[in-house]
C-alpha cells in the first residue's frame, strides 16, 4: 500500500471512529507479546472504544495492519542497523527502550493534537518502561499489560534482589531451593543468565518494576481461580494501583470457523484424543541432533502426532532436510509435519489428546482452556516458571527433562497420552477448563474485571 493510500485508509478509519474514546496500545514486536495485545484491542473495541496501535517497524515485526481493519495503526522506527546487530532478546529490548523515546514522543504528540477522539489511556507492554515518562509528559494514564502469567511476573521481578544467591550457584542443591516468598518456584525455574549478560536483565527488570509502580493500572492475561495467591501478592506489591486479570483473552473472542489448513482434514480422520500436537512457539531453535531425537521419539511412541516445524527452526537447515531419508514415508498417515498451524483451533479439535509445548504463556493458557494436558519442554525466559506451575502446582502436565533423548521422549509421550481418558491429570485440566469458561461469563471474575477496566478508562 502506498503512503497516500495508507493515509487515506487511516483518515476513513478515524472518521468512522470519531466521537469514541480512544485507547492507544503499544506492543513489543514479538509474536508472543503482539498477539495478546491484539486480543486485548479486540476486546476493548467490542466495548465501543476507538483503537490505535503503535507498532514498531523492525525485521522482527509479524504485525500486518491490513488484517485488522477496525484499528488505526501508527508506525515508529528504530535505528535498523543497530537493532540488527544486537545478539540477545534482553539486549534488544534494552536498546529499544533507549532508541524509541523520541519516536514514541512524536507519535503520541500527533495523536494528542488530533481532535477526533479523547484519549482514555495508553496501554503498553510491561517491557516498555520508557513509555511511562512519555505518558506523564502528555498527561495520559499508562496501563501496563503483562502478557505472561502473574506468578512468572513475580518471579522475574524478584530476580535482581536474588542475584547474590543465584549467580553461579555452588551446587545443584542451591538450584532446587525454593524462592523466598515464592515457594512454588525454585531458583532453577528462573531464567538462565551468564555473568556477562545478567546485568542487562537486572537493569531491565528493575526499570520495569519502578515504572509499573508509577503506572495507573495493570492488566494480566490470567484469571483469579488460576492464580489466586499470586494475584493477592501482586495486589500487595503494587498497591494502590488497580489490577485487572482479564484472561483468558482469547476466550472473550469467538473461535474462527475451522480454517482451510491441511492439518484439519488429517485430524478429522483420527479418533478422539488420539493425537499429540507438538509445537515450540515462534522463537525456539533446535540443534540438528536434538531435531533427530525428537523425530525418533515421536516415531517410536506409536501415537499419531501433528508436528509444527518452522522454517529455519533447526540450525543450519531450511526445513526438514535433517530428517532421515524415507522418514515421512515410514510414518505414513500416523504423523503430519507442517510449517505452521492455527494453534487455538488445533487444540480445540476433538482428536487432540496432548500438547508437547515449550510452555510459552499463550500456548499454556490455550491448552488448559481446551482441556489438553501438556508435555513440558521449556526453553528460556518465563517458560521454566510456567512449566513448573503446569507440572507441580496445577498438575496438568508432565516435565520432559533437561535433555532431548529419544528413549525418554518416547517414555514421556506414553505417560502423557495414558492420561487422556480419565487419569488424574485429565480430571484436573478439565476442571481448569471449566473455570476458564466460567470466569468470562456474566458474573465471572474476568467478566467483572473487564467491566471494571472499562469504567476505569472512561472515568478520566
Amino acid at each position: 500500500m502506498s503512503v497516500k493510500a495508507e493515509q487515506k485508509a487511516r483518515n476513513i478509519g478515524e472518521k468512522k471512529e470519531e466521537g469514541k474514546m480512544r485507547v492507544i496500545l503499544f506492543p513489543v514486536p514479538f509474536e508472543g507479546h503482539t498477539n495478546p495485545m491484539l486480543h486485548l484491542a479486540q476486546i476493548l473495541y467490542s466495548k465501543a472504544f476507538s483503537i490505535t496501535i503503535i507498532h514498531i517497524i523492525t525485521h522482527l515485526t509479524s504485525l500486518h495492519p491490513s488484517n485488522h481493519p477496525n484499528f488505526t495503526f501508527r508506525s515508529i522506527e528504530p535505528d535498523h542497523a543497530e537493532t540488527c546487530s544486537v545478539g540477545g532478546v534482553i539486549e534488544l529490548i534494552t536498546l529499544l527502550n533507549r532508541q524509541l523515546i523520541e519516536p514514541l514522543r512524536k507519535c503520541v504528540a500527533e495523536l494528542v493534537g488530533e481532535v477526533n477522539n479523547e484519549i482514555g489511556c495508553l496501554i503498553t507492554d510491561a517491557h516498555w518502561h520508557f513509555s511511562q515518562d512519555v505518558a506523564n509528559e502528555f498527561g495520559i494514564r499508562r496501563i501496563v499489560l503483562r502478557t505472561a502469567n502473574i506468578s512468572a511476573f513475580l518471579g522475574m521481578l524478584a530476580l535482581p534482589a536474588l542475584r547474590p544467591f543465584y549467580t553461579l550457584p555452588s551446587s545443584e542443591t542451591n538450584l532446587e531451593d525454593p524462592l523466598p516468598n515464592l515457594p512454588h518456584l525454585r531458583f532453577k525455574d528462573l531464567p538462565t543468565m551468564n555473568n556477562e549478560s545478567h546485568h542487562f536483565i537486572d537493569q531491565l527488570l528493575t526499570s520495569i518494576f519502578i515504572q509499573t509502580k508509577s503506572s495507573s493500572a495493570i492488566i494480566f492475561n490470567s484469571f483469579h481461580d488460576l492464580e489466586p495467591d499470586s494475584l493477592l501478592k501482586c495486589h500487595h506489591l503494587f498497591s494502590p494501583i488497580p489490577i485487572f486479570p482479564l484472561g483468558p483473552f482469547h476466550k472473550h473472542l469467538p473461535l474462527t470457523p475451522q480454517p482451510h489448513h491441511p492439518s484439519f482434514s488429517w485430524l478429522n480422520s483420527k479418533p478422539p484424543r488420539s493425537v499429540l500436537y507438538v509445537s515450540f512457539g515462534t522463537l525456539a531453535t533446535l540443534q540438528p541432533h536434538e531435531f533427530l531425537e525428537i523425530a525418533w521419539g515421536l516415531a517410536n511412541s506409536t501415537h499419531p502426532f501433528l508436528w509444527v516445524v518452522r522454517p529455519a527452526m533447526v540450525s543450519g537447515s531450511e526445513w526438514l532436510e535433517r530428517l532421515p531419508e524415507g522418514f515421512e514415508e515410514m510414518l505414513g498417515e500416523r504423523g503430519l509435519i507442517v510449517k505452521w498451524a492455527p494453534q487455538r483451533e488445533v487444540l480445540a479439535h476433538p482428536a487432540i489428546g496432548g500438547f508437547w509445548t515449550h510452555c510459552g504463556w499463550n500456548s499454556t493458557i490455550e491448552s488448559l482452556c481446551e482441556g489438553v494436558p501438556m508435555l513440558c519442554y521449556p526453553c528460556f525466559g518465563d517458560q521454566k516458571s510456567n512449566a513448573r506451575y503446569v507440572t507441580h502446582v496445577w498438575r496438568i502436565g508432565v516435565m520432559l527433562g533437561d535433555k532431548l533423548e529419544r528413549g525418554v521422549i518416547e517414555k514421556m509421550i506414553m505417560k502423557l497420552m495414558a492420561e487422556r481418558e480419565d487419569g488424574e491429570i485429565m480430571k484436573r485440566v478439565m476442571d481448569l477448563k471449566e473455570k476458564a469458561d466460567t470466569c468470562i461469563k456474566e458474573g465471572g471474575s474476568s467478566f467483572n474485571s473487564l467491566k471494571n477496566l472499562v469504567n476505569f478508562i472512561l472515568q478520566k
